[in-house]
């Protein structure tokens, strides 16, 4: 192996270079990891949250294949299957002890891998070693094992919306978050599971992936959700979009005794009024959101992956190189031709 690999080091949406940099130094405690695959996630074509950061090497669902532990490593070995979790809670805060281990302070800014995924090798600190590893089970493949993050945080999701048979789902948003709470909220037994989106390609993978009804999202979108939902509204909600417009749709949707989750970030700043005696008063709905996903997420994601519960390899619509990382950005920026992109460091 070389002192030096390539990366694609993100400058903006627009703007994403090949680059080579020194491959990581390991030490005590630490693993360097071949990096097999890595999906681009929405949150890294989100500008506003990157642009006093940059350069930067994005790419934070990985998977791939240890070459090289360093010293004091038992769990491990050279040529294990590994996908690994960027952020990892330190499992001793009153955060974790409380069970909300993506509360705590070190997950939320303190761990995170170097450079990041979208390169040939990356080194994983030994926080991430001790409690943000987990061997890839030998019937996932490494692009599989991608959705392994991403999944793990739509599942902390529906942890709190109680998805049971019998019970109607609304996922507003149909981008990959979406088309995963689509997907498991199918497995969970759902009775009926409806998406809405602005993009009609969107919602065609969403009916291919489980949901019961597509619903285009436009001005008639709170009545064309109920409709859907035989002229009922639905006991779980889900806002997979930060966007006014699905906000408020999720608020008049929702059922009394209802859950709504507001799973996506807004745009940077903006705020949402709104009537708690008109929406929720006599009515017991629930407001909740979800950041991120502890370690325990993470297995139970490889096993619904290892299972088929969750059928992530009909999410796969793109896969480049490094060179082409560019493209890959496009689509995901533009959100309207592509589900999953994953990004292969060494094609």
């Amino acid at each position: 192996m070389t002192n030096e690999m390539r990366v694609a080091m993100y400058y903006a949406n627009d703007d994403v270079r090949l680059e080579k940099m020194s491959v990581p130094e390991i030490g005590p405690g630490e693993v360097l990891m071949k990096v097999e695959a890595s999906g681009i996630c929405g949150s890294d074509v989100m500008e506003w949250y990157r642009r006093d950061k940059v350069p930067l090497v994005l790419g934070h669902e990985v998977a791939g294949t240890i070459v090289e532990v360093g010293q004091n490593i038992k769990k491990y070995n050279v040529g294990d299957r590994i996908v690994a979790a960027h952020h990892v809670p330190c499992n001793t805060c009153e955060y974790c002890h409380h069970g909300h281990h993506t509360a705590c302070s070190s997950l939320q800014g303190g761990t995170n891998f170097h450079p990041g995924g979208f390169a040939e090798f990356v080194r994983l600190p030994d926080i991430n070693v001790d409690r943000g590893v987990f061997k890839i089970p030998d019937e996932v493949s490494f692009e599989e094992a991608t959705f392994a993050e991403p999944l793990a945080c739509v599942i902390r999701g529906q942890n709190k919306l109680d998805i049971a048979p019998g019970k109607s789902v609304i996922i507003i948003g149909a981008g990959i978050s979406g088309l995963l709470h689509v997907s498991l909220a199918r497995a969970r037994g759902a009775s009926t599971v409806i998406a809405a989106d602005i993009s009609e390609y969107r919602l065609d993978q969403a009916l291919r992936l489980g949901a019961d009804e597509a619903v285009i999202s436009d001005e008639n979108l709170v009545s064309d959700l109920i409709e859907a939902n035989g002229g009922e509204k639905a006991q779980c909600v889900v806002a997979c979009t930060g966007a006014m417009p699905a906000v408020k749709a999720a608020l008049e949707v929702v059922d009394k005794g209802g859950t709504v989750l507001f799973f996506a970030p807004t745009g940077q700043g903006e705020t949402f009024p709104f009537s708690i005696n008109d929406i929720f008063w006599k009515k017991e709905v629930t407001l909740t959101t979800t950041y991120a996903a502890s370690p325990m997420d993470h297995i139970a994601a490889l096993d619904l992956i290892r299972i088929g519960a969750v059928p992530v390899a009909d999410m796969i619509t793109h896969r480049f190189g490094l060179a082409d990382a560019q493209e890959g950005f496009n689509l995901v920026a533009k959100g309207d031709d592509s589900v999953k992109v994953i990004i292969m460091p060494h094609e």
